[in-house]
């Protein structure tokens, strides 16, 4: 395969986080509901962000992760990262604007592991914060590429996956307050998560006789690479910090709980649903 198609890069340690005991299995209505022993997880853009602190939380709970990034050392270090906290990632080259690399690398997981009980669908690029009158067609499209089309296709090829194993499953996408508030000059950004949105309520309705359920995530003000020289701009922080009633950014690892839940059974009659994770900012 070329460096772009799909490959793996494969760092599993032998130990599993405490909470998933064979006695468990023999016993299902005793089962911790969170504990993901056994499940195999798709995390998007995982390899750094609000992407890793979720598949930190599903390794953690148990979860084989399947990291996909663009970047091979970022990939690694994610997957040695988790590896190193006591929990199990492979790490898959994808970039989810390319439909043949999502549909190849979406088969290679389904075709290693035999299944797929969730899915991240978090990979996702910034607008450049132009203004409407000054952005072109072809900048919208630059986002819009990764982060309305690639999600499609990502929901897709897992919810195939997810009914051809015929064990239902989860479907997560991280959204964004900007769904909920107006963000100048970030056109396309706002217009895909929007649309992004509208995609896991129709697949929530569509797939629920699979037993499949579908969720988003509307992370608030979030350090991450993608954010922080915004977020640590003076100015910005002089007027927006002070509206977090938790008075801080929120942190990747603050996604790691909200991941577990709605990947494991303790979520099974919750589908359809924008959770939104701000630290209080839209209720102030």
């Amino acid at each position: 395969m070329s460096e772009g198609s799909a490959m793996s890069i494969v760092r599993e340690s032998g130990r599993r986080p405490p909470g998933g005991a064979v006695a468990a299995a023999d016993a299902p209505a005793a089962r911790n509901p969170f504990d993901l022993t056994g499940h195999v997880s798709v995390v998007t853009g995982g390899n750094g962000g609000i992407g890793l602190g979720i598949a930190g939380g599903l390794a953690a709970a148990g979860a084989h992760v399947c990291v996909w990034g663009t970047n091979a050392a970022k990939n690694a270090a994610a997957v040695e990262r988790l590896a190193a906290a006591g929990g199990q990632a492979t790490g898959y080259l994808c970039d989810v604007g390319d439909e043949d690399q999502v549909v190849a690398t979406m088969a290679e997981v389904a075709a290693s592991f035999g299944r797929l009980d969730s899915c991240f669908v978090n990979a996702g690029v910034a607008s450049r914060f132009h203004p409407l009158l000054e952005t072109s067609l072809a900048e919208f499209r630059e986002v819009t590429r990764v982060d309305l089309d690639g999600a499609f296709v990502t929901l897709r090829e897992a919810a195939r996956a997810m009914v051809r194993f015929g064990n239902g499953g989860s479907l997560v996408a991280t959204s964004s307050l900007a769904v909920l508030q107006g963000q100048a000059r970030a056109y396309s950004y706002g217009a895909s998560k929007a649309g992004l949105t509208a995609m896991i309520r129709a697949a929530a309705v569509e797939l629920a006789r699979h037993d499949i359920r579908a969720n988003a995530i509307l992370p608030g003000w979030t350090d991450s690479p993608m954010t922080h020289q915004g977020l640590h701009d003076e100015r910005f922080t002089e007027r927006v910090l002070p509206r977090m009633p938790v008075r801080r950014w929120g942190r990747p690892e603050d996604f790691a709980g909200i991941a577990v839940y709605l990947a494991s059974p303790a979520s099974v009659f919750h589908t359809g649903d924008s959770i939104l994770l701000d630290g209080g900012y839209a209720a102030f």
